[in-house]
């Protein structure tokens, strides 16, 4: 029962693993295919901004522009959650989203070298806003004499000459293609009551638009709304901008309906995305951006590889060396180890980082030191007189406690690092926490299968450790 549970867990860890393992090529031949494809070569794992390069953004929350009764305390925590959910359906991982001083936010995207695709999507303040379009006689005329002035608007405000031919009550906002709108003042419903937004193909001519569905405050309120004025336009603004404004053909039940203005698939699923997240609560801007390169990250991923293969190679030779056959059994338990550490991480989608590596090296000195003191102990047993067979029996038994209660430590650390921390010190906690409960079992299942099986068969009387 126990070697099929192990090598089911071979085979799993080996089927989450084959895949990236798979696609990933260094001939330029095979990965020009994979591009033209649109499948990316990959490596074992997803990397991080230390090891893959990417966007670092600092951004400033336009404190001034927050609402009276909100802190910016508040505004500052608010913002931090729209654009974590942002970036979340934007499908980056292992991303850094964190508070820094009063008013500002990190970000770090890794592998998004496109830093204007990324702006657009996080920096959006995605404020949507239902208003009547102003169909009224003297509306009309406002309009037609703002026209005749030439373009309304000089770096998105409204020019003078043209705001004292807006009338009383109303707004005037641009359109999405040179236009502009005559608006009522105010919004009698907003973004607050959105609950999804899916990008569907409809509209005219089959192009892209954002199907929204509201929550059935906002339905009752979208239904009243478009009932009492039918045969009028109903302007559909994000941050300022008229998107469309469909003429409302009946009342529209039900709290769904679609935004269109001639978009590409990429503009509406960023749009999708950013009304999905919610809005933020007030604007904000970029006041440092880097754009991280992968050069470092070769650097560090190569000296880190040549690292990683003469530490463990050195290891396994010692264990041959100085424990003959238990220390060969050791080292599968190891191979095992690492085995079964990176196919859950695979699993899991998490990515690696230069702190991940750290952890899983942490994780197996830990899982050395767990099969030294079995080990050890055996040998004393041995030198007792005990035989064999009860020797290992009885080095198994009373090393366990100690393996037991050094790794309970280390995985309480590991949660509570992965609780409070952020970015790549979550990175270390998941492989250490992952990696230590592993360990137990290779250590205490694994190792002590391998030496079951080889009583099994044979009469053992002495054995060299």
């Amino acid at each position: 029962m126990k070697w099929a549970l192990v090598l089911g867990l071979v085979v799993v860890s080996a089927f989450f693993l084959y895949p990236t393992v798979n696609w990933y090529t260094t001939d330029a031949g095979e990965r020009a295919k994979l591009e033209a494809a649109r499948l990316r070569p990959r490596w074992l794992l997803n990397l991080g901004l230390d090891l893959k390069g990417g966007t670092h953004l600092i951004m400033e929350v336009e404190v001034d522009k927050l609402q009276k009764d909100q802190t910016v305390k508040d505004a500052l925590t608010q913002a931090i959650e729209v654009i974590r959910n942002r970036v979340d359906q934007f499908g980056v991982g292992e991303t850094l989203i964190a508070r820094q001083g009063e008013r500002w936010i990190v970000v770090q995207l890794p592998g998004i070298t496109d830093s204007k695709a990324a702006k657009e999507i996080i920096g959006k303040t995605a404020l949507l806003e239902f208003r009547m379009v102003d169909s009224s006689e003297a509306g009309r005329k406002a309009l037609q004499k703002i026209a005749e002035l030439g373009a309304p608007f000089h770096e998105g405000k409204v020019k003078p000459e043209a705001e004292k031919l807006v009338p009383p009550g109303t707004a005037l906002l641009p359109g999405r293609e040179d236009s502009f709108y005559l608006v009522s003042a105010s919004a009698p419903l907003t973004g607050a009551h959105l609950r999804d937004a899916r990008v569907q193909t409809g509209g005219d001519y089959g192009l892209p638009v954002v199907d929204f569905k509201l929550d059935d405050e906002g339905g009752k309120t979208f239904g009243t709304l478009t009932g009492n004025n039918v045969g009028t336009n109903l302007a559909i603004i994000l941050d300022g901008i008229v998107y469309s404004a469909p003429v409302i053909k009946g009342r529209i039940g039900g709290g769904s309906g679609y935004i269109e203005g001639n978009f590409k698939m990429d503009d509406a699923r960023a749009l999708a995305v950013v009304l999905r997240a919610g809005a933020l609560p007030a604007p904000v801007r970029i006041i440092e951006e880097r754009t991280v390169g992968p050069t470092l990250g070769e650097d560090s991923i190569r000296s880190g590889r040549l690292g990683c293969l003469v530490g463990i190679g050195a290891i396994f030779v010692f264990f041959v060396i100085y424990y003959k056959l238990g220390g060969l059994f050791t080292d599968v338990s190891l191979t095992l180890n690492l085995f079964f550490l990176l196919g859950i991480m695979a699993y899991l989608g998490s990515t690696l980082t230069l702190p991940g590596i750290a952890g899983i090296a942490l994780n197996v000195a830990m899982a050395v030191d767990a099969n030294i003191l079995i080990l050890e102990r055996i040998r004393e047993e041995l030198g007792r007189g005990k035989p064999f067979r009860l020797a290992v029996e009885s080095g198994f038994d009373q090393s366990a406690s100690a393996i037991f209660d050094s790794n309970l430590t280390v995985l309480c650390a590991g949660l509570m690092l992965f609780q409070f921390g952020t970015g790549p010190i979550k990175g270390f906690a998941v492989t250490l926490s992952l990696g230590t409960i592993i360990s137990m079992f290779t250590s205490q299942v694994c190792t002590r299968m391998m030496f079951d099986a080889w009583f099994a068969d044979r009469d053992v009387t002495e054995m060299s450790l």
